[in-house]
């Protein structure tokens, strides 16, 4: 994760599990983050309609050009229902971190994927690191794995962690590591 998406998801903690996701999800700039941005609708790799922030769903105008107002309203809302979609089948504490990286994560796959998953198993049985591991088997789409998608589950995967043990700078765990300006608090 470069060091300014780390920062900008770390800025976030304090906002909660969505803000973190909308951090990383939109990125530092707004247009820099595991979505990016696209204001006008288009097809995406499995030939769904999609705009903004990886926004679907059939309220999508073809033709019409978002506002960046507009696709963040859209990215709140969409989080919003993944939270209310996830949340009850969390059945342990996690920490904050772990969900928010499990929200940018649904918002991805979808809810019925991590209803049936062996992510929401591990988490369920206490294991948050085997959770947060098994982000990495979820690379593909329409039968082919991405490069995208690949960078998106370690970045997913990193901020999943954060919270499983206190962070040193030394360990190269969690929010501290290298690249993090050492001012940064690292337990959460």
């Amino acid at each position: 994760m470069s060091p300014a998406l780390r920062n900008s998801v770390l800025a976030a903690v304090g906002g909660g599990a969505i803000a973190m996701a909308s951090a990383l999800i939109t990125g530092p700039t707004g247009n820099d983050g595991l979505e990016g941005v696209g204001y006008k609708p288009y097809r995406d790799v499995v030939d769904k309609w999609t705009v903004c922030y990886g926004h679907t769903g059939n309220d999508i105008i073809i033709g019409k050009t978002y506002t960046e107002a507009e696709c963040k309203a859209l990215l709140n809302k969409d989080l919003n229902t993944v939270a209310r979609q996830i949340n009850p089948y969390i059945k342990v504490p996690i920490p904050e971190t772990t969900r928010g990286a499990l929200y940018s994560f649904v918002y991805n796959v979808g809810a019925g994927n991590f209803k049936t998953s062996t992510l929401l198993y591990k988490i369920n049985q206490g294991d948050i690191k085997g959770a947060c591991e098994q982000l990495r088997r979820w690379t593909y789409a329409g039968g082919k794995q991405w490069k995208g998608l690949v960078t998106r589950r370690e970045i997913e995967r990193e901020v999943c962690l954060w919270g499983e043990k206190p962070q040193k700078l030394s360990d190269g765990f969690g929010p501290l590591n290298p690249g993090t300006p050492a001012a940064t608090p690292g337990v959460f």
